[in-house]
């Protein structure tokens, strides 16, 4: 698994953990909602300010996202 595929998927896992949406996510991080999507389909790989701002918002440590959950 590709370190992009691991943290969208943990972002997807913490985000449904938190039972929080993507808008509420994204309003929270300060980021577009539209961002949060792409992260987690993929499409985008997160800088480390993002992955932080996410976990801040989310109240979780930025390792969080990097966590082998197989």
């Amino acid at each position: 698994m590709s370190l992009r595929e691991r943290v969208a998927r943990n972002l997807r896992r913490v985000r449904h953990e938190k039972f929080m949406s993507q808008e509420e996510l994204a309003h929270r991080a300060h980021v577009n909602r539209n961002y949060v999507g792409m992260l987690e389909r993929e499409e985008f790989a997160a800088s480390i300010d993002i992955l932080e701002k996410l976990a801040t918002a989310l109240g979780v440590d930025p390792i969080e996202f990097l966590r082998d959950e197989a």
